[in-house]
């Protein structure tokens, strides 16, 4: 039965007890407690049974409470979370986490692959925007327990990385925000510990040189078309990740410095890479130049000479070769190069910058991505004329 206002006015605690709850309608009931009487509405959203508080009473009248109701009843038929929405409303006139994030955005896209940079959007609007993104950048970062509640809630869903990601995402724009004078620090540094360690991911890669050597075999005879043939056998002599070499453009060729330019636009960390090729690389480039040599791309789709093959197409062609995801992917040649160059001993420093690695606490304006070029050029060759002897074995 509803309540009227003089249940309200007379409302008070039975003795024994420390409250009691008076039921109006549609969810509605008024709390009363040795401190005062207060508005409650229960509500279910998402499969979650949640509380708003609409107020206390008398300053806010049971017919005024009711109207009050009405509003977030119709906020839920909606899908939206009247809490949240209360949230946002408190918030709208300062400076908010979202607001922040996007003009980091903004700025720090610029620098990275359009590939990246829409994995990043994504996550911000996927993950960050809807939990932490109407709080102003302030109140974050003076309760780093809202962002744990978040990251907690991601790693709950089974994405462990993903919550690793997402809290270095919200450390840069804290510090973004820092330099903006919109925050004073960085409150993410408090959040290392907090949740589990990334689980170990390692691409699948073959190191045994008999089996590198019937491997470069299969490539060579490969029975497929002949630019996934010469980008099979390309990616082994380069070892860059499977996206810049699909990507490669004539325009970035070198032929007189024998050198490949990737500009820093399609880079993963958004710098520059050099490539030094050698002669078996150039003469892989010169026999498809026939080819594809007037178009854009090196490697260019089969239906369309304007875009590059797809990201699965390298892939696809080990499968058909017979090789199983667990052996080898295209991305594991990378990490097949990157094992046996330190192997053999050649410069640590030399071998990290020619597989395009930033130091975890490198600052990217002091990067010379021509460091150890000389080294990075005989080693290029030597790696090369290796697997040649390999696949010759």
């Amino acid at each position: 039965m509803a309540l009227t206002d003089i249940q309200c006015k007379k409302a008070t605690v039975p003795e024994g007890k420390t409250q009691k709850k008076f039921s109006d309608s549609a969810g509605l009931y008024l709390l009363v407690n040795k401190s005062g009487k207060y508005w409650r509405l229960d509500y279910r959203i998402y499969g979650k049974r949640k509380t708003l508080s609409l107020g206390v009473y008398p300053e806010v009248s049971l017919k005024e409470v009711r109207s009050l109701r009405d509003v977030a009843r119709l906020q839920v038929n909606d899908g939206n979370d009247p809490s949240e929405m209360k949230k946002r409303k408190k918030y709208s006139d300062v400076e908010s986490f979202e607001q922040v994030a996007r003009e980091w955005f903004l700025v720090h896209s610029k620098k990275l692959n359009p590939s990246y940079s829409e994995k990043l959007k994504g996550r911000l609007e996927q993950y960050i925007f809807p939990n932490i993104g109407h709080f102003p950048i302030k109140v974050l970062q003076e309760k780093p327990n809202i962002i744990l509640n978040m990251l907690e809630d991601i790693v709950d869903l089974g994405y462990i990385d993903t919550a690793h990601r997402i809290r270095n995402a919200c450390g840069q724009v804290f510090r973004f925000g820092a330099s903006k004078g919109l925050c004073t620090s960085d409150p993410t540094s408090l959040l290392k510990g907090a949740i589990p360690a990334k689980n170990p991911k390692s691409m699948a890669t073959i190191t045994n040189p008999d089996r590198i050597g019937h491997l470069l075999k299969s490539m060579r005879t490969y029975q497929g078309s002949m630019i996934v043939r010469i980008a099979l056998n390309t990616a082994p002599y380069v070892f860059v990740r499977p996206g810049e070499l699909r990507h490669m453009e004539w325009a970035e060729i070198d032929y007189e410095g024998k050198k490949w330019c990737i500009p820093d636009e399609k880079m993963k960390m958004g710098i520059k890479h050099i490539v030094p090729l050698s002669t078996q690389v150039l003469e892989l480039l010169n026999e498809i130049k026939k080819f594809t040599g007037q178009g854009k791309y090196v490697f260019p789709n089969m239906r369309s000479n304007q875009r590059p093959i797809s990201e699965n197409t390298l892939n696809n062609a080990l499968r058909n070769m017979g090789y199983a995801q667990e052996e080898i992917c295209s991305h594991g040649l990378r990490a097949m190069a990157s094992t046996i160059l330190h192997e053999k001993g050649y410069l640590t420093d030399a071998v990290e910058r020619q597989l395009a690695h930033i130091e975890g606490n490198a600052v990217k304006k002091s990067y010379n991505y021509a460091q150890h070029l000389s080294e990075r050029i005989t080693m290029m060759q030597e790696w090369a004329d290796y697997l040649d002897s390999l696949r010759e074995a």
